[in-house]
């Protein structure tokens, strides 16, 4: 991704505002919430988007759940980084480049109990739709 391209929150309000805060504390906008802000390239658009996605640690690799809270289709970002999977991750206020992937069969099982392990609610989010909730894995590059 280029330094220099302009950035884009989330027209949704809250979660702009969620950004705004993760940015203004260093990544501490809910303390004890292990959180990261990950920016991908738009599938259509082609440009800069962020979010702020809570995450968990497996050795070198980031962990997230693609869970749109339990709705029934994939957050923007999972649809994003499935096309461009090259992101920047923010956590604190380390910034790094990484590339994203979807976990596979054998991997999804350990790494979505450690995500439910982190956020319980997850498991709330599965019974909520039908869609098998993706795992992402993030290592840097």
């Amino acid at each position: 991704m280029v330094d220099a391209e302009e950035i884009h929150d989330s027209a949704d309000e809250r979660v702009a505002a969620h950004v705004r805060r993760f940015l203004a504390t260093g990544g501490r906008a809910r303390p004890g919430v292990p959180e990261l802000l990950l920016t991908t390239r738009g599938r259509r658009t082609g440009k800069l988007r962020r979010t702020v996605l809570v995450h968990a640690v497996d050795g070198e690799r980031f962990i997230l759940a693609a869970s749109n809270q339990g709705k029934d289709h994939h957050p923007a970002w999972y649809l994003n980084l499935t096309t461009h999977p090259e992101v920047t991750v923010q956590v604190g206020t380390d910034v790094f480049p990484a590339r994203a992937r979807t976990a596979t069969p054998d991997e999804r099982p350990g790494l979505w109990s450690l995500m439910v392990a982190i956020m319980p609610t997850y498991r709330a989010y599965e019974a909520l739709t039908v869609r098998q909730i993706p795992v992402v894995i993030l290592d840097r590059t």
